[in-house]
């Protein structure tokens, strides 16, 4: 990322969720990318099949959800 977006970032994330949110879903409206539900969907059966296929092959690295979970309770409490 180029400096500008870090910074962009950085004081983003220090926004409450709903201005967040609110960020994401202007930046979203006015960008030029639409995909159908079609092609979304088409995508993330792409990136399942990839994430299964790593999990199956013992490339990917996993962790009890207890910890997943344990690590979003901390981040959404800052």
């Amino acid at each position: 990322m180029t400096a500008i977006m870090d910074q962009v970032c950085k004081e983003a994330l220090e926004l409450p969720l709903d201005q967040r949110l609110t960020v994401v879903c202007r930046i979203l409206d006015q960008s030029d990318v639409y995909l159908s539900s079609e092609q979304v969907e088409k995508e993330w059966d792409g990136v399942i099949r990839e994430r299964m296929e790593r999990y199956d092959c013992g490339k990917a690295k996993t962790r009890p959800a207890s910890e997943v979970f344990d690590a979003l309770d901390k981040r959404l409490s800052e």
